[in-house]
């Protein structure tokens, strides 16, 4: 780390991804083209020349429409993506809640998911018997223990994988919309957390189109447009900024 204070340092990030351009029938067709060299790709760029640091114990947002690189950002940093170009370095031991149901058998009950996601997370189960009564009683799921999770709503997942997540304090907590699932207390229990989580000195990074939860959770926040970084500062501000170019688009 160039810095000690960073938690997180991103610098020259370029994410490039290949896109098939053909209509294809079937798996077979894909896999005759395949060997034949005859299929086509379209390089998309999720991400060009993205840099910023996020300081440790820092609550930082990202902010951006629909497709402008937030998701791809968080994966890099929790190391699910390698980038095509440039360097990320993060401190610490990272607890990402990227995509509902990652880390889970959604076939297994509740219960079973509780200890797969836990190890997953690399926690032992000697430390999940201990916490599995507040994984329950957070998640408020306790009628609902010994029912297959694919008959959860989205909803019910992200409570289990919230609450699996955050039972522990780690260094640093990706959040990637999952707050805006489920019913309007169990956000603010969510908040509510995340806040505890803070007097830890855990670094929070969250990805929400609320923006009104970027603007209370937040003390920074990063604005990705068509991959780039648009604007990097104080919260309040780039949210202020985004909402206004928003709206100018729109008139």
């Amino acid at each position: 780390m160039e810095n000690k204070e960073n938690a997180v340092e991103l610098r020259n990030i370029d994410m490039h991804f290949n896109m098939n351009t053909e209509k294809l029938q079937s798996l077979k067709e894909y896999f005759i083209k395949l060997v034949k060299r005859e299929l086509h790709f379209e390089d998309f760029t999720a991400l060009s020349d993205v840099s910023f640091d996020i300081k440790k114990g820092d609550i930082f947002g990202i902010v951006g429409l629909n497709g402008s690189g937030k998701s791809t950002t968080l994966k890099i940093i929790s190391g699910i993506l390698e980038p095509t170009n440039g360097t990320v370095e993060t401190e610490g031991v990272i607890a990402p809640l990227i995509e509902l149901g990652a880390g889970f058998d959604m076939d297994l009950t509740a219960r079973e998911n509780i200890y797969l996601n836990g190890s997953v997370l690399g926690y032992s189960k000697k430390f999940m018997d201990e916490k599995f009564d507040e994984i329950v009683e957070f998640s408020e799921l306790e009628e609902f223990l010994d029912v297959p999770m694919k008959n959860y709503s989205s909803g019910m997942v992200a409570r289990i994988g919230f609450a699996i997540a955050t039972v522990t304090t780690p260094d640093i907590l990706i959040v990637d919309e999952i707050l805006a699932v489920g019913d309007f207390l169990f956000q603010q229990k969510c908040e509510e957390r995340i806040k505890k989580i803070m007097d830890g000195n855990t670094t929070v990074i969250i990805v929400s189109h609320t923006l009104g939860q970027i603007e209370r959770l937040c003390k920074h926040c990063a604005w990705l447009e068509g991959g780039k970084l648009k604007m990097l500062g104080d919260a309040k501000e780039v949210c202020e900024a985004y909402k206004s170019s928003e709206l100018a688009k729109k008139n």
